[in-house]
């Protein structure tokens, strides 16, 4: 159900002064935790208080069918100072086909919260494809960007929350269009060069792009898919596996693929592949 939150993340913040004047704990009252040290003039309301808002704020917003099998995924990071609910919503979703393969996204609603300072109070949107559970941000970066540095507000998002269904499509159009862009004349592999500044990287996602073309064709679609298989997975099965650094950060590190990859799809290499026919 949406409205539950996981217990390890309902709880209540609490402070205490370190030895340095400028800074603070910040304590886990369930548990008496120490989870971080911020600015003596940091705020913030518990996980439990924001999540609930956003959740009530999505169920009355959307309507009834457009909720029916919702489900929230929990991610969480830095001793649970860090939280990530990721609510996916199969009931709303679109279909992106060409001659060799077809498949549906369904939309996502994405929210961001921190009791420690490692992170705004952020909502953003997104999609899931149902062929391969790739999950992607929806939005440009520099969109993306903006939204991760902006304060919360219930209303704004509550606004924002009306129009994604705009985004949604927008994106699917766009994913269709892509679905329909042929490159089998591009030469990926110096494409990806280009794009991501490291070569072991580009090697790496144009074996990654070459599988996804057994699927889905040799068009731009497949080279998105490649990139948001990045985003989802960090193991053999796409060899971008995460660097055990022996601390809490996973799920931080793989939202952060996420908008890594909308910061790629930004870039003007790839944007000059996507040909747009003149209306």
């Amino acid at each position: 159900m949406l409205e539950y939150i996981p217990e390890h993340l309902d709880f209540e913040v609490e402070f205490e002064p370190t030895k340095m004047d400028d800074k603070k704990y910040v304590i886990n009252a369930d548990t008496n935790e120490y989870i971080g040290i911020v600015g003596k003039d940091f705020k913030c309301v518990s996980h439990g208080d924001f999540f609930r808002d956003v959740i009530t704020s999505t169920t009355d917003t959307l309507r009834p069918h457009q909720l029916e099998g919702a489900e929230a995924r929990w991610k969480s990071a830095y001793k649970d100072g860090w939280a990530m609910l990721d609510i996916v919503l199969p009931n709303m979703k679109t279909t992106i086909a060409n001659d060799v393969h077809e498949t549906s996204l369904m939309k996502r609603v994405i929210a961001l919260h921190g009791v420690n300072g490692t992170c705004s109070n952020i909502a953003i949107f997104g999609a899931i494809d149902f062929f391969c559970t790739n999950g992607q941000i929806i939005g440009d970066h520099n969109k993306v960007m903006r939204k991760n540095t902006s304060n919360f507000s219930l209303d704004r998002f509550i606004v924002e929350l009306e129009k994604s269904q705009q985004d949604f499509n927008a994106t699917a159009q766009q994913l269709q269009r892509w679905a329909n862009t042929s490159i089998a004349h591009v030469d990926v592999k110096a494409l990806l060069d280009t794009i991501m500044k490291s070569e072991r990287k580009a090697e790496k996602m144009n074996i990654l792009y070459n599988q996804e073309v057994a699927n889905r064709g040799r068009n731009l679609f497949a080279l998105y898919s490649a990139f948001t298989n990045y985003a989802t997975y960090a193991d053999e099965r796409n060899g971008f596996n995460l660097r055990n650094t022996g601390n809490d950060t996973q799920a931080v590190s793989m939202f952060k693929r996420e908008v890594e990859v909308a910061n790629w799809i930004g870039t003007p290499a790839f944007k000059s592949l996507d040909v747009k026919v003149a209306a």
